[in-house]
């Protein structure tokens, strides 16, 4: 794997593990399978190929920010509205 690829993954791995950690099934359990996704695709020497996994970790990524957000969202309106 090319060095600035290298650090891409590295950096996907690690800001992936530290949104894991308010999973609604768990912390353990999203790491695990964080962990099971990134060495099955360990072996991938292709570099669009790995900037395509890349940009599907990205998007797993926002959707988790998107999660969470209204997950919060919810809890507001739950303390503010009376439904």
């Amino acid at each position: 794997m090319a060095t600035p690829l290298r650090a891409e993954v590295v950096r996907l791995y690690k800001n992936l593990l530290y949104l894991g950690r308010d999973y609604p099934k768990g912390g353990d359990y999203f790491r695990e399978r964080l962990r099971v996704a990134f060495t099955k695709n360990k072996s991938v020497q292709d570099p669009e190929k790995i900037k395509e996994l890349i940009a599907r970790g990205e998007y797993v990524a926002r959707e988790l920010e998107a999660l969470y957000y209204l997950k919060k969202y919810r809890a507001m309106k739950k303390r503010y509205y009376d439904k």
